[in-house]
């Protein structure tokens, strides 16, 4: 029995509220369970200094959690002086898992930003944060091809992610906190449709099986379709 009484292969609940913020280009806040980040979108008509001239488009992405996000506060890392490396590890993955899906000819030599700020966390959250960032960026580039400044669209299918593991045995999707801690297995899926982007998996208290795995596989698509929808239906498609 898993702790919220879900089934194993039933996602928390999620919801994506549009338009949140007054500036940005696009943002959205993501909610999956317990799990709340606000994601927004910046379109810079400059790229960086590596890709000038290139005809090729950036997309990147910043993270970070306040300071009470979780059970107990954590320190600001800019009190620190520095980005934690998880803190790093997971914008890398939101950029590179987002500008997968992008056609960087179609949306020209611009730069497009996503930030993610996690408000509450209950596991997931660099998950939540790919999804949330997709909608964000979807709306950005709905804005720029309202304007005429891009043509063809440059986001074909929609990018989500999704945790799966072995929990108490048994292979479950969409991880929350008590699950994700205890966790023998432990992994984060990132597709777009049914084409995978990055899988990190890692065993936490036991070695897995290939069947394992491809149980947890068959999991990430299912809950990769769900996410996919809800970001279809967040963004009016």
């Amino acid at each position: 029995m898993r702790p919220s009484g879900r089934k194993t292969d039933e996602m928390r609940a999620v919801s994506i509220e549009t338009g949140i913020t007054r500036h940005a280009e696009g943002s959205c806040l993501i909610r999956v369970g317990d799990t709340h980040v606000i994601c927004t979108a910046t379109v810079d008509e400059k790229v960086p200094p590596f890709l000038r001239n290139s005809g090729l488009g950036w997309v990147t992405a910043e993270y970070g959690m306040l300071p009470r996000a979780t059970t107990t506060r954590m320190r600001r890392e800019a009190a620190a002086g520095k980005q934690g490396g998880r803190t790093v590890e997971i914008q890398r993955l939101i950029g590179r898992s987002l500008r997968a899906g992008v056609d960087r000819v179609a949306l020209g030599e611009r730069q497009i930003t996503v930030d993610c700020d996690v408000i509450q966390a209950d596991g997931g959250t660099r998950c939540a944060s790919i999804t949330g960032g997709w909608v964000a960026l979807r709306l950005a580039v709905d804005k720029l091809m309202k304007a005429g400044a891009v043509t063809v669209d440059p986001l074909e299918i929609p990018v989500s992610a999704v945790s799966c593991g072995i929990y108490a045995g048994q292979p479950v999707l969409d991880l929350d906190y008590p699950e994700d801690s205890e966790a023998g297995v432990d992994g984060n899926f990132v597709m777009a449709g049914d084409r995978l982007i990055e899988v990190q998996m890692s065993a936490e208290g036991a070695t897995f099986s290939r069947g394992e795995m491809d149980a947890l596989l068959d999991l990430a698509v299912t809950g990769s379709a769900a996410l996919s929808a809800a970001q279809l239906a967040a963004t009016g498609r």
